[in-house]
């Protein structure tokens, strides 16, 4: 799959709450560093982490685009309260080897308690 397949594919997993289903995108090496958190390294604490977000909250990740430029795709988001946010993904043989987030961490706070 292309970047940007395999960030379309993330998108609906996501939207379904699906921790499987994404931590099967991942490679087992990689790192899923949301910039308001600790980096999460490794395919089974990654599955582990979207587990733990898919409990805490209903979140839902509307794409605005989604760019595409070698093995990097870039998507811009947003969610249905007004939260937005942009991940760059290096894929790698099909799977994602590094996600780098973007979003505000006190706005998604206030916004889902």
């Amino acid at each position: 799959m292309t970047p940007k397949a395999v960030v379309e594919r993330w998108l609906e997993l996501f939207n379904a709450g699906d921790a499987d289903g994404l931590a099967a995108l991942y490679r087992e090496d990689a790192v899923n560093h949301q910039v308001a958190e600790d980096p999460v390294e490794g395919r089974a604490a990654i599955h582990a982490m979207f587990e733990r977000e898919f409990a805490a909250a209903e979140m839902v990740c509307i794409p605005e685009v989604i760019h595409e430029a070698g093995d990097v795709a870039i998507l811009e988001w947003r969610d249905p309260l007004g939260l937005r946010g942009c991940g760059f993904f290096t894929v790698r043989d099909g799977l994602i080897a590094f996600q780098r987030g973007y979003w505000d961490k006190l706005s998604f706070l206030k916004l889902y308690g």
